[in-house]
């Protein structure tokens, strides 16, 4: 039985150069065909490159593709499944100092937090709204989101303006 059609987006935020051969090797390697991605400057973070990859494949190709970019040093990257019929979607973040995170998608791309990790939260936090708000935050993947937002926004038509570009 052949699994359904899937489609998404590989975003790699921040490579070194030297790596960005390996990370398509990776990225192709998961998809079961070669790719070329056309990178641009990370003006975040001077010698990095970063890249956008519109992918499509089998359901659970999203996981299989983040699988195979997690645990390299100084690679961030965001990978995306879209839901498709039977299947929900997906987003996979990493930094090199948070780690992978994986959270489930609804239609519109928004993260679903299953009611087992309300419940988790609400049980950890008791009676303390700081708590609350912590863990859920922890489960929204709000670490993650904090340190690539800065990364998603740094193409050259971006308005975010780099203060140490300035003098």
């Amino acid at each position: 039985m052949v699994a359904p059609a899937a489609r998404g987006m590989i975003f790699v935020h921040s490579s070194p150069r030297a790596l960005c051969p390996h990370v398509e090797w990776a990225a192709g390697r998961a998809l079961g065909r070669a790719v070329n991605f056309s990178w641009t400057e990370q003006p975040v973070l001077a010698g990095s490159q970063r890249a956008e990859f519109y992918w499509d494949g089998r359901q659970g190709m999203g996981a299989a593709i983040a699988s195979s970019l997690r645990g390299w040093e100084h690679l961030r990257f965001e990978v995306t499944e879209d839901p498709s019929p039977g299947s929900d979607g997906g987003r996979w973040l990493h930094t090199p100092d948070l780690g992978i995170f994986y959270a489930q998608t609804d239609s519109a791309g928004n993260v679903v937090v299953p009611e087992d990790r309300i419940r988790y939260a609400m049980d950890v936090a008791g009676s303390d709204p700081v708590e609350l708000q912590r863990e859920l935050r922890v489960a929204l993947g709000q670490a993650w989101d904090d340190e690539l937002e800065a990364f998603r926004h740094a193409s050259d038509d971006s308005s975010v303006i780099w203060l140490h570009k300035v003098g």
